[in-house]
């Protein structure tokens, strides 16, 4: 067994006005953090990272810095956020048997919690770390807003990165979505689509994806 890991840092940073994995938070930029932590794993023997074409060099930098030769590759990421893990998967070693996807922008994943989704992960079997949804969940027509329906909350869970599952079954699964022309923001869910079953583990609270500025202070709190 051998595990790869795709990391994507491929946003544009729209609310930061630049790439927010690059955002120096307490003292490092915030797609090093959760490198530092795969870099920890001597389980992780490989790891790719996807960006855009602008930040390759700087990127690259940062990545070399903290993996040195667990680095595989720095690619461009593509168009939609499934296209670049698809960049990310082709560009893992050969020897990877089975993989994770993580998004750079939760740097406050743990390690545990990374060890108990691999855990999970066989044939026809993926994991993904989330959490319980807190918030009542509303049905809500588009124009008019009114609510049509009240889900369940206690069958609702929020899906986190990273996710996990075999080489093979998360190729096969891209390639299916590919074919059936299927997108989802979500890896996992192109594995439902070709009947793997998914296990939630459930994360830590501290790994959130800094969407916001204001998440930048919260995370670089909980850092130092």
């Amino acid at each position: 067994m051998s595990w790869g890991a795709v990391v994507v840092a491929a946003g544009r940073g729209t609310r930061f006005g630049g790439p927010k994995q690059l955002v120096a938070l307490a003292g490092r930029p915030m797609l090093g953090w959760s490198l530092e932590t795969f870099a920890g794993m001597p389980e992780i023997e490989h790891v790719a990272v996807v960006t855009e074409a602008a930040w390759l060099d700087d990127v690259e930098r940062i990545a070399r810095a903290v993996l040195g030769a667990r680095l595989d590759a720095v690619v461009c990421g593509g168009a939609t956020r499934q296209e670049s893990v698809r960049h990310g998967l082709e560009a893992l070693a050969s020897g990877c048997t089975h993989v994770l996807v993580h998004d750079g922008a939760r740097p406050l994943v743990r390690a545990g919690d990374v060890r108990a989704g691999m855990g999970e992960v066989r044939p026809g079997r993926g994991a993904v770390l989330g959490a319980p949804v807190v918030d009542t969940i509303k049905v809500v027509d588009p124009e008019t807003m009114l609510v049509e329906r009240t889900l369940e909350r206690t069958r609702l869970w929020g899906a986190q990165t990273p996710q996990f599952a075999t080489r093979e079954d998360l190729t096969r699964a891209h390639e299916h979505a590919l074919l059936e022309e299927i997108a989802t923001t979500d890896d996992v869910a192109l594995l439902e689509a070709i009947g793997i079953e998914v296990v939630v583990i459930p994360a830590s609270a501290d790994n959130f994806k800094v969407t916001h500025p204001s998440d930048v202070a919260r995370a670089e709190a909980l850092l130092r």
